[in-house]
């Protein structure tokens, strides 16, 4: 039995853009792979079905300790799908739950963590929970902030933007490796080599290039126009919206931003993501 290679990030912070690169990458076909497949070789974290799996009962027969109390149990499954390390994908940040590690130690092979600046995270992270900027705004600064849960999903457990960062920073250097949405956006080849060889792969250059493309936004967004996105959030008209940096020039007040800013100010200072004037 391997570990688990946690795929982590805040919402819509490029996760999904992640493990698109990386089916494209494990494939090698010579077409884009299809989006709604990205299973094959991602488990989505939460799901009840494994709640449900470990227990024999329904999810919803048990308190929120209880299932609390499954987590590891929940994770050694993860880890026994594969005889190597298997990804996971996971919007939960590095705490507890009634006391309980959201991410089990015993079972972690390493992560990957994709950060991107929190005045465009809003912006699409308020499209698809269905919210205003504001209430948005008000969330990622909230330090106890959750996802709803679903009939299919368990809460992810969010906290704060910057806490939600910080936790993953935490971890053991050699276990982790950092992405930014920004880098993947504007120096694509270089930023996703490093993920490649983070993960022992020495992919040839042309393998790398093609799984590059196949994965880009524009890719993924006719591909959902064609066929649909099976992770679209009811609430919004479509999964893969827009793909860029720097929306918050033009989408967020003066207020909107200072509000994040003085909730981050640190950590968006570390990641080069103060607006100009902020220090």
């Amino acid at each position: 039995m391997g570990g688990i290679i946690w795929l982590a990030s805040y919402p819509k912070s490029g996760n999904t853009w992640v493990r698109t690169f990386l089916h494209n990458l494990l494939l090698n076909a010579n077409r884009p792979a299809d989006i709604n497949e990205l299973t094959k070789f991602t488990i989505g974290d939460g799901n009840k079905v494994w709640y449900e799996q470990v227990t024999g009962k329904p999810y919803s027969d048990l308190s929120d300790e209880e299932n609390a109390a499954l987590i590891p149990k929940v994770h050694q499954a993860y880890a026994r799908t594969r005889p190597d390390s298997v990804f996971v994908k996971t919007h939960n940040w590095l705490g507890k739950k009634h006391g309980i590690p959201l991410v089990t130690p015993e079972f972690t092979a390493g992560a990957i963590y994709i950060v991107r600046n929190p005045l465009d995270v809003v912006i699409s992270l308020s499209d698809h929970y269905g919210m205003t900027i504001d209430q948005g705004v008000d969330m990622m600064n909230d330090v106890a902030a959750y996802s709803g849960e679903t009939d299919r999903k368990v809460p992810d457990f969010l906290s704060s933007w910057s806490n939600h960062v910080t936790s993953w920073q935490a971890m053991d250097k050699s276990a982790r490796h950092i992405l930014r949405y920004e880098d993947m956006l504007y120096k694509p080849e270089k930023t996703f080599s490093e993920l490649a060889k983070f993960l022992g792969l020495r992919p040839p250059k042309e393998r790398l290039k093609r799984a590059i493309k196949f994965s880009s936004f524009e890719t993924s967004r006719k591909l959902e126009a064609t066929t649909g996105f099976n992770e679209r959030s009811d609430k919004a008209e479509k999964f893969f919206r827009v793909g860029k940096a720097g929306q918050w020039k033009t989408a967020l007040t003066p207020e909107q931003i200072e509000k994040i800013v003085t909730a981050h100010r640190d950590v968006m200072k570390e990641f080069k993501y103060l607006p100009p004037g902020y220090k």
